[in-house]
């Protein structure tokens, strides 16, 4: 199981599930919807935050938050 947080940069993944149902729905929220495409723009020096492109926008979000996002 692949998760946006095992992304390296300029990867791209499609986002086919969520582990955390509750973190879903603030995922959904900002666009992260299932089947929608997503690429790692940037990881923070130290490795978190992360920033990935999805839905034509840049998000920056925690690495345990991506890891709630199983991509294909």
């Amino acid at each position: 199981m692949k998760t946006v947080a095992d992304l390296k940069i300029g990867e791209i993944g499609i986002i086919k599930n969520f582990a955390d149902k509750n973190m879903a729905l603030k995922l959904q929220e900002m666009g992260c919807l299932t089947n929608a495409e997503v690429r790692l723009t940037y990881i923070a020096p130290m490795g978190d935050p992360i920033c990935i492109q999805v839905a034509g926008y840049q998000l920056s979000m925690r690495k345990s938050e991506a890891a709630t996002m199983i991509i294909k």
